[in-house]
């Protein structure tokens, strides 16, 4: 793809100096860069310099000399003629999750249950000290079960300890029999609304608890420390420094985690801006939203103007919510979480004291009932300029896809969820449901602006994952060959743009962040190939050399 070079007026900042965010610093030319970058337009520029000032903010951009006249007496950084293009924008994922991911057991790697049942066991042996065994990232759908594993499977090698693993969706837990003594869970026990207790021929619980029967285990789960919570915010920053994100959109925001955010942008510890969605409109609603949304904090660093709240669950359990029964297992049609009348106040309520609004919805009843509130509420709260949005808009019936167009809902969509799920969603849902499912081209024909994410750590936060999952149709190992439903792909340049402007805009920053323009952050990254000239089919293998925001290196890769 080639690129026009950016013209002598549009001049663009870059990053600047190591050290804290408070380190004062004089201008910086970063200069014989191979660097590419949207316009306001959309369209894919090149340059080969840009400066920023003190404060991290782009003063110029462009051909070498032309920046270099704009910042006489900055200090040079020479590129070698490395590739720079902005910092990269995950619009959905879960950064204490990935703390967590990073510092407790971690199934994903496992492709069988022997395999899980061996690292679970090795990870108990290794820490005698913890009272609970926790993890996340199994997938029975890996493991070729055809089934759920069981609380007697963890029995074999756990007893003395309660476990609970949650799986890689976040939408199921598995847990050995002394957690369901903990948790109370009998014979008789009820499933919870928008929850399912999976179950023996005889009634008995098995082990793996759906959606909200989750909290009959979570809610006598220990208490997360201070300590611990902040060991996971570091941890998490690091891994999503070194994969060249400079911002992320969390989906799950608490009184804890506001706290620690803050902190973190008072001491210049925030190494990524954070767009927060608060997680539902209870308690913690009501104690964050008291003086309404937080639009900026911490020289941009923070933002808290969002709510997050569920429709239903997950395709991989099944607890995603269908009009029509699943096709892999007719008696049922999934978990919608919430009567829609009980949705209908929540999102109200949020959207009248000014958040803006997004909404967790896989399957095709789940993604109608949100449209259908949001067609009421929108008038009523005179919102649409909050910019709402649908997280995941997974499974859509096809007749409902312009309905996101129309009422101006963005899709906040995961590229690596269609390479990751190609092995079974479509057993879930049938050949004419799957037309509407992973639909990005469909979405992008009718004007739709999609804000890309992984929802991390249910995927890789890796950005380069997501873009060569949305151009290829394919996994890591190329497979299939011809792309899983190609007609649906994304050219390179969209998804580009959708982990960069359109996920800037589906937070309210397009005007700061997603492209390296005059007056905006210096957030960018160095990786080492071109993006725009390599084969498509290699664009997972790119690697981040550099991550920086507001001027300041925060990677460096050794």
């Amino acid at each position: 793809m080639r690129a026009r070079q950016i013209p002598l007026q549009c001049s663009l900042f870059v990053l600047a100096a190591l050290g804290s965010l408070s380190a004062v610093h004089a201008d910086t030319l970063v200069d014989n860069a191979n660097g590419y970058t949207l316009d306001a337009r959309g369209e894919l520029l090149q340059f080969t310099a840009l400066a920023f000032d003190d404060q991290g903010r782009i003063i110029a951009v462009g051909a070498s000399a032309e920046v270099a006249a704009k910042a006489p007496h900055a200090r040079r950084i020479d590129m070698g003629g490395r590739t720079v293009l902005p910092g990269l924008i995950d619009a959905h994922g879960h950064v204490f999750g990935l703390g967590q991911q990073l510092t407790q057991l971690d199934l994903s790697p496992s492709t069988s249950l022997a395999g899980a049942i061996k690292s679970i066991a090795g990870y108990a042996q290794a820490n005698p000290a913890h009272a609970w065994i926790r993890g996340r990232g199994w997938n029975q759908e890996n493991w070729k079960l055809g089934r759920f594993p069981t609380a007697a499977e963890l029995d074999a090698v756990i007893q003395d300890r309660p476990v609970w693993l949650e799986r890689v969706d976040g939408h199921a837990g598995w847990a050995n029999s002394r957690t369901l003594a903990l948790a109370g869970i009998t014979k008789s026990t009820p499933d919870p609304a928008g929850g399912k207790i999976v179950r023996d021929a005889n009634g008995e619980a098995t082990g793996v608890l759906v959606d909200a029967a989750q909290e009959l285990v979570t809610r006598v789960l220990p208490p997360q420390t201070e300590a611990e919570g902040r060991t996971m915010l570091d941890r998490s920053l690091q891994e999503i420094a070194r994969m060249g994100l400079t911002s992320v959109h969390d989906a799950g925001v608490g009184v804890a985690e506001d706290r620690l955010y803050r902190a973190y942008a008072d001491g210049g510890k925030l190494t990524a801006r954070v767009y927060g969605m608060i997680g539902g409109t209870d308690k913690d609603f009501d104690e964050l939203a008291k003086n309404g949304p937080l639009k900026t904090y911490g020289k941009d660093m923070y933002a808290l103007r969002a709510v997050k709240l569920y429709s239903d669950g997950a395709l991989g359990s099944r607890g995603a919510a269908l009009i029509q029964p699943y096709s892999d297992e007719p008696h049922s049609h999934g978990l919608l979480f919430y009567k829609t009348a009980r949705m209908d106040a929540m999102m109200a309520k949020a959207m009248r004291k000014g958040y803006q609004v997004n909404v967790h919805a896989i399957g095709d009843a789940g993604n109608r009932q949100i449209l259908d509130i949001y067609k009421k509420e929108l008038g009523a709260t005179n919102s649409a300029a909050q910019r709402h949005r649908i997280e995941h808009a997974q499974v859509v019936a096809p007749g409902d896809i312009p309905r996101f167009k129309s009422l101006g809902i963005i899709p906040s969509m995961q590229p690596t969820h269609a390479t990751s799920d190609k092995n079974m969603a479509e057993s879930r849902v049938g050949p004419e449901r799957i037309k509407g499912a992973y639909a990005w081209r469909s979405f992008l024909h009718q004007g739709s602006r999609i804000a890309c994410g992984s929802d991390f750590p249910v995927e890789s936060p890796n950005p380069f994952y997501g873009i060569h999952a949305a151009v290829t149709r394919q996994d890591a190992g190329g497979q299939p060959v011809a792309g899983w439903h190609p007609d649906q792909a994304m050219s390179l340049k969209e998804a580009f743009r959708c982990f960069t402007l359109d996920a800037a805009y589906a937070g309210h920053q397009e005007n700061t962040l997603g492209s390296l323009e005059t007056g905006k952050q210096a957030d960018f990254i160095v990786i080492d190939r071109d993006l725009f000239r390599m084969p498509t089919y290699d664009i997972h293998k790119t690697g981040v050399l550099e991550t920086w925001v507001a001027g300041r290196q925060v990677f460096q890769k050794k």
